[in-house]
């Protein structure tokens, strides 16, 4: 039973809506970045590290951007991200160098860990949990259409601009997420507040109000350090899958023979199923129970990836596409959900940090991993490997996720709606 007091309108245009223009910002550039550099006179070696930077620079602006969001809130820090993308992105416009194009990179990933941890505690806030998981996936939906649509907005505009239309495109898109974080209502803190009061919540304790202070990193990863190395290592596992795809579809399609078109429309079959099914399996986790979503993800991206070495044609590698994107589509929010279901009440902006931390750490390192092994062995053998995380992170959640969280949320729900009935001068938001 949802809370009567939530529309869904209150996040559709506000918070919705920038995920979408910043996913086709993102993926307006980042076909183009390698192509740049070489442009600019870097090597290819070169022209790789540049186009990684933006993942490092992700990666190692998490933890800072859980101690900016905490201190200034959600809605300044994705204003503030969004106009310091558009700094970055103006330099790699300018860029007459490799090593200005670089920086600039590095800006725009920096700006990615704040702005997707911020729209993560936004919807937090503002999403009652009966409806959680529903938000969370379509939040990721709404950026996939948008990193779906980037490229063919980029490419429009290249043909009249150059290259360089690809920065102009995503700079437009970033000034259009700067205008609707304005519209985006202010929340009211969800922390306990210096006066031992909460909204809707019972005075603290003597014991509860010595915790008043904004807590610490490391005191936060010692009290939820069993999540973080539990459901966040399984987390880990998914985003390795998740990126490795990105190598692993291109790389086999190569070596079966495929033609650089029909890559690119598996490519796009496989993006397809991701967008059909991300409402579906934020409704699914809502309605029955995270692992429902969770157990069906990681098997069965593990599964294609160990299957992906036994095609060797066309039509069982469209089979085998169609697996993985059906894998990950119905995974779609799950990354962000189970994050919020394991945060504590106090400092779960600083305990989101750490898990997008260990899942950047995941993304990062699956390329590594695959390229690796197939460096060391075979290309099948490095595709064969990269699937066994997904049924460790199956066997993880398994045995890790809570089978009750759906069960709580309508507690929840029923509560409100009893607290709302009983005090029906009270308008919904």
């Amino acid at each position: 039973m949802p809370d009567p007091r939530f529309r869904w309108r209150s996040i559709v245009i506000p918070v919705l809506g920038p995920s979408m223009l910043f996913g086709v910002g993102v993926g307006s550039i980042f076909p183009i970045i390698a192509l740049m550099a070489l442009e600019l006179g870097a090597s290819h070696a070169v022209s790789g590290v540049i186009v990684a930077l933006i993942g490092l620079g992700s990666f190692f602006n998490n933890i800072p951007a859980g101690l900016l969001i905490s201190r200034i809130g959600e809605r300044k820090a994705m204003i503030g991200t969004a106009l310091f993308s558009i700094a970055g992105l103006s330099l790699c416009l300018l860029a007459r160098h490799p090593a200005t194009l670089a920086l600039g990179v590095t800006m725009q990933g920096m700006a990615q860990s704040v702005f997707y941890l911020a729209r993560q505690t936004y919807i937090m806030d503002a999403v009652p949990l009966t409806l959680r998981a529903r938000a969370f996936s379509l939040l990721g939906g709404t950026q996939r259409i948008g990193m779906f649509a980037g490229p063919f907005i980029a490419a429009a505009v290249m043909h009249f601009m150059g290259l360089r239309g690809a920065f102009w495109t995503a700079i437009v898109a970033l000034i259009l997420t700067a205008i609707l974080c304005f519209t985006l209502k202010e929340l009211p803190s969800t922390e306990p507040s210096t006066t031992g009061k909460t909204d809707g919540v019972s005075p603290l304790s003597p014991a509860e109000l010595a915790k008043q202070k904004r807590p610490k990193m490391l005191a936060i990863l010692r009290e939820n350090y069993r999540a973080l190395v539990t459901l966040g290592v399984g987390i880990m596992f998914i985003g390795a899958m998740r990126s490795s795809r990105q190598v692993a579809v291109p790389l086999w399609a190569e070596h079966i023979g495929l033609s650089p078109t029909a890559t690119a429309l598996v490519f796009g079959f496989i993006s397809a199923i991701d967008i059909v099914f991300f409402y579906p399996a934020g409704k699914i986790m809502d309605e029955y129970g995270r692992l429902w979503v969770a157990l069906p993800c990681g098997f069965l991206m593990g599964l294609s990836f160990v299957l992906m070495p036994l095609t060797p044609t066309l039509w069982p590698f469209i089979l085998v596409a169609a697996v993985m994107g059906f894998g990950n589509g119905i995974g779609s929010g799950i990354m962000m959900t189970l994050g919020a279901d394991a945060s504590p009440a106090h400092g779960k902006t600083q305990f989101l940090s750490l898990w997008r931390l260990i899942s950047d750490f995941g993304q990062s390192m699956g390329p590594f991993i695959l390229s690796g092994l197939t460096a060391l062995f075979t290309l099948g053998t490095g595709v064969f490997s990269i699937g066994l995380f997904g049924f460790a992170s199956t066997a993880i959640f398994w045995k890790y996720l809570p089978r009750d969280t759906h069960l709580k949320a309508r507690k929840a729900a029923v509560t409100k709606c009893v607290a709302a009935s009983s005090n029906p001068g009270k308008q919904p938001n």
